[in-house]
């Protein structure tokens, strides 16, 4: 039967002052505020912008009181839209708001049900869905390494910026990274994007020679040969970005925020969102569950899928798939899995520790693989107990070959 030992695979990042990801920053901005004086907050903001403006909604129950605009003035501000030149600016824009509290449908299903006598751990979810993690051991992140070396070099162009090591730049900004694989393992970079907002003042053929030599090859070097392709401000010029050049809304980037397109996802954003919705702590915690596993070097790579239902706390089904690399059964990782790891929504919450304000450093540079403490989902904590659980099980015919990508 035929396999595909050689592919090229792409992912893309965003810095954290493109349009989509500005909004992602003032919603998470604003729920760590609310997080902040009450944990017991419930939050679903969504934010668009677009020249001039910033336009806040959703809807939000709490005890306490948040200066929205002031907290939105903030954030954009510590983006790095603090210059009215740039067309937009933190002073300038216009904040509107146009929030009202969480629908009582929703919430009678969400509260913790001490009026009917249940247990607080009987929370049930804030939605229905499905949601995805995934983890896989080609890097030391447990992540697929384009989208891993995408976000680095988002975070290296946004740090340069902010030292002035290129007092040229201008907060907006994007990579791409083309791997090539062999047998399922990274060879190296076939080709690199960077497009980076920058001053009038500065020649194109300058911003590639800066770009290839501050950025790129302090992030990319090992990978890098001389077949590699540099696509740098592909179009010649990006004087013009932001919410100038392009509307902003909370939401647009969950493939930025998740895998770069490997493995799945169930299409639920996180920004904005607090943990009682499964769109983001169940996605959290699938992340956690499918990293342990990998970790536990039980498979190569591993996607683990929760589902729920709107007002139920126990997940509708438990989905662990490992792409051929597993050394026993799934049906017994995922037995595994309901033993080892709590997965109603308020077993998560508690778990993982989400009801304080960490939310906002989650919104650009991805939600997955980053050395933060407050990143509890990126803990190795279960590692022993998954391996004890697991070694009566292993078979030594499953030797975790993978399946190719045409699946032959």
């Amino acid at each position: 039967m035929h396999r595909r030992e050689k592919y090229f695979f792409t992912s893309e990042s965003v810095t954290e002052a493109h349009p989509d990801k500005l909004c992602d920053k003032i919603s998470d901005a604003l729920l760590d505020a609310l997080l902040k004086d009450d944990p017991m907050s419930r939050a679903g903001i969504e934010t668009v912008t677009k020249t001039g403006i910033v336009f806040v909604t959703g809807e939000i129950t709490t005890n306490t009181y948040v200066d929205m605009q002031k907290v939105v003035r903030e954030t954009i501000r510590e983006i790095g839209y603090d210059d009215p030149s740039y067309g937009f600016d933190a002073d300038g824009c216009g904040v509107i708001l146009a929030i009202s509290e969480q629908s009582p449908d929703i919430a009678q299903g969400v509260n913790e049900q001490a009026a009917e006598g249940k247990d607080s751990s009987e929370q049930g979810a804030g939605d229905q869905g499905m949601m995805f993690g995934y983890a896989s051991n080609e890097t030391p992140e447990f992540m697929p390494l384009p989208i891993m070396l995408a976000h680095k070099l988002v975070m290296k162009l946004s740090d340069v910026r902010r030292k002035k090591e290129l007092t040229y730049l201008r907060p907006d900004g994007k990579s791409q990274v083309t791997i090539e694989y062999n047998k399922g393992k990274p060879l190296r970079c076939d080709a690199i994007v960077v497009s980076t907002q920058h001053a009038d003042s500065v020649s194109h053929e300058q911003i590639k020679k800066d770009i290839i030599k501050h950025v790129i090859e302090p992030v990319c070097g090992k990978w890098l040969d001389d077949k590699t392709k540099y696509y740098v401000n592909p179009t010649g010029k990006f004087v013009i970005g932001g919410p100038v050049a392009d509307s902003g809304l909370t939401g647009r980037k969950i493939i930025v925020d998740t895998y770069g397109g490997h493995g799945s996802h169930g299409g639920g954003a996180f920004s904005g969102k607090d943990p009682s919705k499964v769109d983001r702590s169940a996605t959290y915690m699938a992340r956690h569950i499918a990293k342990n596993i990998v970790a536990a070097e039980l498979a190569d790579k591993c996607e683990v899928q929760l589902s729920y239902a709107i007002g139920v706390a126990e997940p509708v089904s438990v989905l662990v798939h490992c792409f051929g690399t597993n050394r026993l059964d799934e049906q017994k990782l995922e037995e595994i899995v309901k033993k080892v790891f709590p997965l109603k929504p308020a077993g998560i919450i508690e778990y993982l520790d989400l009801r304080k304000p960490i939310f906002k450093k989650t919104a650009a540079f991805g939600h997955f693989g980053r050395n933060e403490p407050e990143f509890t989902w990126e803990k190795i904590n279960k590692v022993e107990e998954l391996k004890e659980l697991a070694k009566p099980l292993i078979k030594p015919e499953l030797k975790g070959e993978e399946v190719p990508l045409d699946g032959k």
